[in-house]
């Protein structure tokens, strides 16, 4: 699933949500400077906000469709899973990670990281939790449920939370930095917000998520149809609550 995200680069680039300003910019002035690297690049989303508060950035990104976007976008970008990537020599002020944290083993990723950051550099895993509104939340659970009753996922995870589904994940991440070594303890930094979604919107961005790029067209077609009746029932057009959440330590 972890390369299948760059079958629509361009899509993705387009419809993901971006990160909260002010995060961006509290990882940017808990660092020691200016240079960061972006484990998990994608298409350059996280790395082109650092380089708009002033960071000069590096991504590394296993797929080179997503990786050869990024470029184009303005973000040099080096093709490797970040495990065999080397920083050869290289250091760095923070290691950051937007959505991507989850692919990579968690200890040897934090290990790798604490090469490649100087003293006081900050690693920091970011993930964009988000919540649809419980009516609209439970309608596309069932509607991927009848589509896809294979699924290996707990598809009624939808309807919980932002943050549960989330938990094991970012709890995953500290206990990996825990073990690594070379950091201080993990520390959690959140913030919620908010975005309205018109149909056409989440239409547009539901192709991108992990639980649907792998579908057979005909199978997707028949999600984003039952998705789409699902937004039009709330009236066509919702707000999503999103948590973001960095999991975070500092390079000793």
């Amino acid at each position: 699933m972890a390369e299948s995200f760059g079958g629509d680069a361009e899509r993705y680039d387009r419809t993901r949500p971006r990160y909260p300003d002010a995060l961006v910019s509290r990882i940017a002035a808990a660092s020691p400077g200016p240079e960061v690297l972006d484990v998990g690049c994608g298409t350059g989303i996280a790395a082109r906000q650092f380089q708009a508060v002033g960071c000069r950035t590096l991504g590394v990104e296993p797929d080179p469709r997503m990786a050869g976007l990024a470029r184009r976008l303005g973000v040099e970008v080096e093709v490797a899973a970040f495990e065999a990537w080397d920083p050869a020599g290289r250091r760095f002020d923070a290691v950051v990670a937007g959505q991507s944290w989850h692919w990579i083993d968690p200890v040897a990723g934090a290990a790798k990281a604490a090469l490649a950051l100087r003293p006081g550099g900050r690693l920091a895993a970011l993930w964009n939790a988000f919540q649809l509104p419980p009516p609209l939340a439970q309608a596309v659970a069932d509607v991927c449920r009848r589509v896809m009753p294979d699924a290996p996922f707990d598809l009624s995870a939808m309807a919980r939370p932002a943050l549960d589904p989330y938990q094991g994940l970012h709890a995953k991440a500290a206990d990996g930095i825990r073990a690594a070594g070379g950091f201080t303890e993990p520390e959690q930094w959140l913030l919620d917000w908010e975005w309205r979604y018109t149909r056409e919107a989440w239409l547009d961005q539901v192709p991108t998520q992990g639980l649907f790029t792998r579908l057979p067209p005909d199978r997707l077609a028949e999600v984003l149809a039952g998705v789409g009746a699902a937004v039009d029932a709330v009236g066509g057009s919702f707000t999503a609550r999103y948590t973001t959440v960095v999991v975070t330590a500092a390079r000793v």
